[in-house]
């Protein structure tokens, strides 16, 4: 790898393997399976596979909301799918979502599987399923895609950007650094703005823009994502703070920012959901590892 101030672009670009990295041995400018691997099928005609990533959270979350408002349909499987050992490009996996990002979900309450994937249209597609989670009175629930489709168009210079060459990358690069570090805190004062004369994104209800935006705009400003909350000089956004706070309280929240956790406080981690007793039985642990 050359130094960044010396790099000059070759006439064709060609994949090098070894340009390091945090995900360098799964990272591929191709699509499609690497191996075969079926994915696994639980009781319930919702299946979620994925990982608590801020996009991952979204559906644990959409989800335990759904059921804390008595929509019994919602009951869910959640099976993890651990990225950083390639278990997206596997042939199950691939066929739920051909783009090998997390989350995916199938459907199977009908006479024919339903699959849908990327987070923003999973969310959208339950709200409609079970009608709720979206406004029905047309200006608000304008205001609510328009904040849904902003954070699907935003976060990947959040994540992919920011959060890549500030975390991930071999090495720092001050331009990258500071290019998408000044596009973050953008993007937060855009959140903060609309934040401080509005309860919540689309107005005075909880909807499928929080549940979308939360996870990864509440992450940084608390520090759960990238560890950048001092970097960004996160106390800036008070009403980002305000929102953020609020909405990490909800007990759905707190159980779906649970569901297919990996790392992090063991009591945090709930690796598999398959039914509401689940979220109990770490409580349970919980309270058994501080006697």
């Amino acid at each position: 790898m050359a130094d960044s101030s010396s790099y000059t672009p070759p006439k064709v670009w060609t994949w090098d393997k070894e340009n390091g990295g945090t995900f360098a041995n799964v990272n591929r400018p191709i699509s499609g399976p690497t191996h075969d691997k079926e994915l696994p099928v639980g009781k319930h005609p919702l299946q979620l596979y994925s990982l608590a990533t801020p996009n991952g959270q979204k559906v644990g979350i959409m989800l335990e909301e759904l059921l804390a408002r008595g929509h019994k349909g919602a009951e869910y499987d959640a099976w993890p799918i651990r990225i950083g050992e390639g278990d997206q490009f596997g042939s199950g996996f691939v066929a739920v979502n051909p783009n090998s990002k997390i989350p995916a979900l199938m459907d199977r309450s009908g006479p024919k599987p339903i699959r849908i994937f990327e987070s923003g249209s999973i969310l959208l597609y339950l709200a409609e399923k079970f009608g709720d989670f979206l406004p029905t009175d047309p200006g608000t629930r304008a205001e609510c895609l328009s904040w849904l489709f902003w954070q699907m168009g935003s976060a990947p210079y959040v994540g992919g950007g920011f959060g890549h060459f500030y975390v991930y990358a071999p090495f720092k690069i001050e331009y990258a650094i500071d290019r998408f570090t000044m596009e973050t805190k953008r993007q937060l004062d855009v959140l903060d703005k609309r934040l401080a004369d509005n309860e919540y994104l689309a107005g005075s209800d909880y909807t499928i823009a929080d549940i979308a935006v939360f996870p990864w705009y509440g992450g940084l400003v608390k520090g759960w994502a990238y560890n950048a909350a001092e970097f960004l000089s996160a106390h800036e956004y008070k009403n980002v703070l305000r929102w953020t706070d609020a909405i990490a309280s909800r007990p759905a929240v707190k159980r779906g920012r649970m569901v297919n956790r990996l790392s992090g406080d063991p009591a945090s981690q709930l690796h598999e959901r398959h039914d509401a007793s689940d979220f109990e039985t770490k409580t349970q642990d919980k309270l058994a590892a501080k006697g």
